[in-house]
């Protein structure tokens, strides 16, 4: 089947399409072997969470703990030995330089 590209990038699926996978309103979009993979995507909402936590028999204080213990600064004692002596990161901090189109919109007009 064919799918035409807009001027505005935006593509419009044949119904069968999105029929045969069933009711979606997002797509997980992945480029591979110049191919456009479209995977569907169901947002789960709140009430799926609250259920999936009364499902693990998880607490209120379950969570908080766990999120007390994810927010606490690692010590050495509880990382993997070959995290220890791994060096630091290091990052390039220089500015990156700015994009011709950019640089264009921020000349002053005459």
């Amino acid at each position: 089947m064919l799918a035409k590209i807009t001027a505005k990038n935006q593509l419009t699926l044949p119904k069968s399409l999105t029929q045969a996978v069933g009711a979606t309103e997002y797509f997980d979009v992945e480029a591979r072997d110049g191919q456009l993979i479209l995977t569907p995507v169901r947002i789960q909402r709140g009430d799926a969470v609250r259920a999936k936590l009364a499902e693990l028999d998880l607490s209120e204080d379950d969570l908080a703990a766990a999120v007390s213990w994810a927010r606490a600064p690692a010590t050495t004692s509880e990382l993997p030995a070959a995290m220890v002596n791994e060096p630091a990161a290091v990052y390039d901090t220089r500015p990156a330089k700015p994009m011709k189109a950019d640089a264009k919109k921020s000349k002053p007009k005459a």
